[in-house]
């Protein structure tokens, strides 16, 4: 990771937001990007910047997220107050948030945010464009039916980067192929509902009021069980979380059975990032059900 912030990065968002930049100071935490609290005359910010020919439009995509994000006004998301290239980086410019200690009602208070969340839906499953899940590229064709979506936009793309990359073998592939045509029969149809789409306790902070907050997204719609069940892959979420989302919006029986389907998805992403270990669970997984 690169601590020094880049004069020509400097420059370009100095001139861009008619700012003096007092002094940069970088934040850890980050695997794809570098970033840091950048301080200026008309207050803090919060930028990250990348490669642009490494990972193109990450940042225009995760812009679009997060305004989309912000217009559910369902639970905090950081402003995005300016994107841009500069020579042979990208960066993102956000509004800092200050973090505090979490309030007493901290886990209730975001199952019931991320409720209201999901409750705004869409025609289809998808978005208008495609983004990122962490430095992975994310396929959001959209499509009406959501197994579909599923298999031929989550599942199927990464089953083939880990094939081709002899992460998995081509008889775990064709397990896939057998799945596929059970989900029909293990997945049940709602109407798409807006999601965060790398909802992991990381990418959960406590703002300066002590109330959640969400960054770093990869928004697309698509059937909510997906979210909570990823929640649940890394841990870090308060048994409250879940009975204050349920209160506020029920999952539809036998949810629990369909956690590890659902995760198969972000430990296939996993997989190609990081192999080791997610392959086994991919392989448990698949045992399950094929």
């Amino acid at each position: 990771m690169q601590e020094r912030f880049p004069p020509s990065l400097h420059q370009s968002i100095s001139q861009k937001l008619s700012v003096s930049v007092k002094n940069f100071q970088p934040l850890s935490g980050g695997c794809i990007n570098n970033g840091g609290k950048l301080l200026t005359s008309k207050g803090n910010f919060f930028v990250k910047w990348n490669d642009t020919l490494q990972y193109p439009n990450m940042f225009d995509a995760e812009a679009q997220g997060l305004q989309l994000l912000r217009r559910a006004r369902a639970i905090r998301i950081p402003e995005v107050v300016l994107t841009g290239e500069v020579e042979t980086f990208q960066y993102i410019v956000l509004e800092f948030v200050e973090q505090a200690r979490p309030l007493e009602n901290y886990w209730e208070m975001l199952g019931a945010q991320l409720s209201t969340l999901h409750k705004n839906t869409a025609n289809n499953f998808g978005l208008d464009s495609d983004n990122y899940i962490g430095s992975l590229p994310q396929r959001n064709t959209r499509n009406e039916n959501w197994i579909s979506f599923f298999v031929e936009e989550r599942l199927r793309p990464q089953v083939e980067r880990a094939v081709n990359s002899r992460k998995l073998q081509s008889d775990t592939a064709k397990q896939f192929e057998i799945l596929y045509n059970k989900l029909l029969d293990l997945l049940p149809e709602e109407k798409p509902s807006l999601l965060h789409g790398d909802l992991w306790s990381g990418n959960v902070i406590v703002d300066e009021n002590g109330n959640p907050c969400l960054i770093d997204p990869a928004v697309y719609f698509g059937n909510r069980e997906a979210e909570i069940a990823f929640t649940k892959l890394f841990g870090g979420f308060g048994n409250e979380f879940y009975d204050s989302y349920h209160s506020n919006f029920p999952l539809p029986g036998g949810f629990q059975s369909r956690v590890h389907l659902y995760n198969l998805y972000p430990i296939l992403v996993h997989v190609n990032l990081f192999g080791g270990s997610y392959i086994s669970q991919v392989v448990s997984i698949l045992r399950n059900y094929v």
